[in-house]
């Protein structure tokens, strides 16, 4: 309590000083509705792509919100921090199955796509994130990017250091944007790169950003045709086709030039009856890489097996096996940079929640990110699952074979979220990430589908939870715990270094699977008139949204959650939307800064700032 008054306290005496500059210099509130982007300034950033076309970010900045904003905190000597969402345009494309049955009659009044049924462009939004701010959460720029529309933006890097390039990934469009941040709110593009360039993977995933500037990002997909493909150093693996098996891991340079592609997938033949791919492979493989976390330190990186993609991607149905969805996570030695290689390929052990009648919702299925310990003194990473709503651990990912032990169960945790009751299985866990000093993990959950576990089966709502991970992650190779029996499952296992729920906040309460897919810690802290990177965190922000096609629409909001100083998690209500005025910035609105083109879908976010404000 003490330590919430006091940031309440903190937050009070900035917001008064804020609203008496506003004041005093005879600033006004932006209105709540479509006027407050009639004043926009454009302009646009282009590059040629290999194909000798044009490829572009357009900015469509608010200049009257972006100069009420630094006027205000300019007086205080702040500086502005912004966050930045990669959104895609919603249109009838998102169509699920379960509205296709239903054309042609009824499509048109159930579906709220077919108002801006045509496809408009992708974005990246740079929302105010300066705490206290006259236009905090309001957007002030939108950077449309073209000619390429459908990209369906995805993820981006797990959090953003002073003077990164963003990296942003096209989950339809194969395509990899790189943008340059340094002048804020303004953006530029960088590169991009087209499946042209990368034709060994498809279905670009995650990116994790290197100290020198370059990137890795998981390519999820097989290769863009299928067959025999050969990787940079003369490996050879053979795929069966776009959106298929086995993926990659491709390295990025600051333009988004291709410095290598590197096979996820082992040379000889994954386990045939859990790696199922379709069409089959003569090698079959799980080679799905989704997640990615990288420790130079320890020339080690991790990335997490998901599923075989091209259902969600060429036909939104669900997969017709349980075994489409992955159990498997890779460790690689990137002791040559540009040459990645596999190291250790795991198998996540089933737990005691197992149902031999439900494969699909086992606590091994679905392994769709991972997060690595940060301190020099710790190897350990952790997996979570989305389909199984369990957390793995490995003390050690430099290990030639590393065990992994479930040490999580997201029951735990999705009780305090639902009234007590409920179960992980199905719970559609997405974003899981360390703290910078590796004493908490974080971890967003949309929520189980109503039905999914049955037909009287409710559904779980979702939100985003805190767990205390010091002493496993102290504790090394020889820590205890474990979780074998149903006890465990509710009350977070057995052993003394068995991760502990610190925080669980619902976010959308009582709706079922309508919580948060992604989420960011903010890693930037105002000292000295500047940001400074911090390892610890007073701040979150998370998305509401999946992939439209899979069912898991959201409802397309982005919340702002404070953490106190007690490691709780609360509702940043302050963080509003401009058009309602309610808690939360929803993406579903008839007007954005560049144009009337209706609901938007957003997937990822970073806290960023402006390089001449870090240090």
């Amino acid at each position: 309590m003490r330590a919430t008054f006091s940031r309440l306290r903190r937050r009070h005496k900035v917001l008064i000083g804020l609203a008496v500059v506003a004041v005093a210099a005879g600033l006004t509130a932006l209105p709540n509705s479509s006027t407050a982007y009639a004043d926009i300034h454009s302009s646009r950033s282009a590059i040629k792509g290999v194909d000798g076309k044009d490829y572009w970010v357009e900015n469509h900045l608010v200049t009257s919100a972006i100069n009420l904003s630094h006027r205000a905190i300019k007086s205080q000597a702040r500086k502005p921090e912004y966050l930045i969402v990669w959104a895609g345009d919603s249109n009838i494309a998102d169509t699920v199955v379960p509205d296709i049955k239903n054309l042609p009659g009824s499509l048109a009044n159930t579906v709220d796509k077919v108002k801006n049924a045509l496809p408009g462009p992708d974005f990246l939004a740079v929302l105010d994130a300066t705490e206290g701010s006259p236009t905090y959460g309001k957007v002030l720029n939108t950077g449309t990017v073209g000619p390429l529309v459908e990209n369906e933006p995805h993820h981006m890097q797990y959090v953003w250091h002073k003077g990164e390039k963003i990296y942003a990934g096209g989950l339809y469009s194969a395509a990899t944007y790189v943008f340059d941040v340094s002048k804020l709110p303004a953006l530029s593009l960088s590169g991009i790169s087209l499946p042209s360039q990368t034709l060994c993977g498809s279905v670009p995933d995650a990116y994790w950003v290197l100290k020198d500037g370059t990137a890795y990002g998981t390519y999820m997909g097989g290769p863009v045709a299928p067959g025999p493909c050969r990787y940079t150093h003369g490996e050879v693996r053979t795929g069966n086709g776009f959106a298929g098996t086995p993926g990659e891991v491709v390295r990025f340079g600051k333009q988004a030039q291709n410095l290598s592609e590197s096979p996820a997938a082992l040379p000889t033949a994954e386990d045939s009856k859990l790696c199922l791919n379709t069409p089959s492979l003569g090698t079959p493989s799980c080679a799905n890489p989704h997640g990615i976390q990288v420790r130079e330190d320890l020339n080690a990186m991790v990335t997490s097996d998901f599923a075989e993609p091209r259902t969600i991607i060429l036909d939104p149905v669900k997969a017709p096996s349980p075994n489409l969805r992955r159990t498997t996570i890779r460790t690689w030695d990137i002791s040559d940079r540009n040459h990645p290689k596999v190291k250790s390929l795991s198998y996540l052990p089933v737990g005691p929640r197992a149902n031999p009648s439900d494969v699909l919702h086992q606590e091994n299925r679905a392994v769709m990110e991972t997060t690595v310990t940060n301190l020099p003194e710790h190897k350990g990473a952790f997996a979570e699952t989305m389909q199984g709503g369990a957390i793995y651990y490995t003390p050690d990912i430099t290990s030639a074979h590393p065990v992994w032990r479930e040490v999580f169960d997201d029951t735990a945790a999705d009780k305090h979220l639902n009234g007590g009751v409920g179960s992980g299985a199905g719970d559609n866990g997405g974003w899981v990430q360390t703290s910078p000093d590796d004493k908490t993990l974080y971890h967003g959950i949309i929520g189980r589908t109503p039905g999914t576990l049955g037909p009287s089966d409710p559904g779980t709502a979702g939100g985003v939870w805190a767990i205390d991970i010091s002493k496993l992650v102290d504790a090394g190779e020889g820590y205890d715990c474990k979780i074998e029996t149903k006890s465990d499952i509710h009350n977070g296992g057995s052993g003394d270094d068995c991760p502990s729920l610190i925080s669980a906040l619902p976010i959308n309460p009582g709706k079922a699977a309508a919580g948060p897919h992604w989420g960011a810690l903010d890693n930037l802290e105002l000292e000295d008139g500047y940001y400074h990177e911090t390892d610890e965190p007073k701040r979150l922000a998370t998305a509401d949204y999946f992939v439209a096609r899979t069912g898991l629409d959201g409802d397309h909001k982005v919340c702002m959650v404070d953490i106190d100083e007690d490691g709780k998690l609360s509702l940043d209500k302050a963080f509003k939307d401009e058009q309602t005025g309610h808690p939360c910035v929803s993406f579903n609105r008839k007007t954005w800064p560049h144009g009337a083109f209706g609901n938007a879908k957003p997937h990822s976010m970073l806290f960023v700032a402006a390089d001449e404000d870090t240090r």
